[in-house]
């Protein structure tokens, strides 16, 4: 797949430069989907400007979204009629809205959705991530219908967790293109 059909979805405020997105935005030239305000994320905001995204980009796209980001791509796959244009996705780290903690800055975030994703996912997720619970993730990949990868102790897959250009990721992607 060409590196302009990849789509990379951060999080709430964005990846920065050592995030293993940045990194696989310098290195392997994918298109990150820049959103009008990171700080106060809007569930609506957010999936127009996906569906924006992806209406301008050459068919099909692969999506590639870290913690809100994978929320994004549930919430605008279950109303958008432009989800075939979508070849598959790769969703790593989902954040938990709905956790007590999340629900006042992130209240458009919740609930959940919860519907099966009309394409190929593979859902990657940590048993120490301090944002959503390993059985959290384990749920949302089966309420979306996504194969689901357990990272081991990898944080929230982030930054922090010291990943560098997370190559093992990167082969993930991969094997999902090829399927």
């Amino acid at each position: 797949m060409r590196p302009d059909h990849v789509l990379l979805l951060p999080g709430w405020h964005d990846s920065g430069p050592d995030h293993w997105q940045s990194r696989w935005e310098q290195l392997q030239g994918y298109h990150r989907v820049a959103q009008h305000d990171w700080e106060r994320p809007l569930r609506g905001d957010w999936s127009a400007r996906l569906e924006e995204v992806v209406l301008s980009r050459p068919e099909p796209v692969l999506l590639v979204a870290h913690s809100l980001g994978c929320l994004l791509v549930a919430a605008w796959a279950s109303h958008s009629r432009h989800a075939a244009r979508v070849r598959a996705a790769l969703l790593v780290a989902p954040g938990d809205t709905e956790r007590p903690e999340l629900l006042a800055p992130l209240r458009s975030w919740s609930p959940i959705t919860r519907q099966r994703l009309p394409f190929p996912t593979l859902l990657v997720g940590s048993r120490d991530d301090p944002f959503c619970s390993f059985e959290r993730a384990q749920g949302l990949a089966a309420d979306w219908g996504a194969r689901f990868h357990d990272a081991g102790e990898a944080g929230h897959i982030n930054a922090d967790s010291k990943l560098g250009d997370w190559a093992e990721g990167h082969a993930l992607l991969a094997a999902l293109i090829s399927e």
